[in-house]
């Protein structure tokens, strides 16, 4: 029996981690006490200029540190706090589907910021990260927002995924016709994981074409927003974010790989 792949493409803050990634040091390394003042200011900068909310908080991260470099961001990625089993949650899904002929790969998609994301502990585990990014000039300092992945954005990296066409500037292999049976993940064979309504155009996308959307809720606090996905047909499950052995996002994930098992199985019949 061939093995067949399965994508599971995650949102990051508060889908792998419980808040949003620039509040776990570098807003307050800006000299704000409380983080929703930063965020505040972005959303004053973006009326004031019409401006996409995703490009003011970008532009302000750089425009508070003159001097801000790839390298410090990466750094930040160090500070990123994950959810509860994050750390094993990818060899003991890949383990696992190896063990049922699934071959699973990781991907983010997310409006955060790429190398950030690159600077912690589970970067190694993705096969691609979609986020935002900053175009960098000899020494590494940020010149100008070089890519953003807003809400809407995000969708298109389901279809680069679809393709196999990974790479970002490679728009002409994107939007040429692929016969079903060369794409290289079928929307059905992807699991979309989110937290907000931010994820709600992917969510869409990924169910209609038959694939399975989790959403996910750091505590009870944040249960309605999950929940609420979930009545309105946008997520398939939701579930507490916990990612540990045994927990019900890894039952799920397990049930998923088994019915991809059994239907690679009867394939072998036709």
């Amino acid at each position: 029996m061939k093995n067949v792949k399965l994508a599971l493409i995650y949102d990051f803050d508060k889908t792998l981690s419980p808040k949003d990634m620039q509040e776990f040091h570098y807003i307050r390394s800006l000299g704000y006490e409380d983080p929703a003042d930063f965020w505040n200011e972005c959303g004053v900068f973006s009326k004031k200029h019409n401006c996409d909310g995703i490009l003011s908080y970008m532009y302000l991260m750089a425009a508070k540190n003159p001097q801000l470099t790839k390298k410090q961001l990466l750094e930040e990625g160090k500070y990123i706090e994950l959810y509860k089993g994050v750390s094993t949650w990818f060899e003991r899904i890949n383990t696992y589907g190896k063990k049922h002929h699934v071959n699973v790969e990781h991907y983010v998609i997310s409006s955060g910021i790429t190398d950030i994301i690159k600077g912690t502990s589970i970067a190694k585990q993705f096969k691609k990260i979609y986020a935002c990014t900053y175009a960098y000039d000899e020494k590494g300092r940020v010149l100008w927002p070089s890519r953003v992945v807003n809400y809407t954005m995000k969708t298109q990296y389901l279809f680069r995924i679809n393709k196999g066409v990974m790479e970002e500037t490679n728009d002409e292999d994107l939007n040429s016709s692929t016969p079903e049976a060369e794409k290289y993940i079928p929307l059905e064979n992807m699991v979309y994981f989110g937290d907000g309504s931010t994820d709600v155009p992917s969510m869409k996308v990924v169910q209609q074409n038959g694939g399975t959307t989790i959403a996910v809720f750091g505590d009870d606090s944040k249960r309605n927003r999950a929940e609420q996905l979930y009545t309105d047909k946008r997520a398939t499950f939701f579930v507490k974010a916990d990612y540990s052995k045994g927990s019900k996002i890894e039952k799920i994930v397990e049930g998923i790989i088994d019915s991809l098992e059994a239907k690679n199985r009867l394939e072998d019949y036709r």
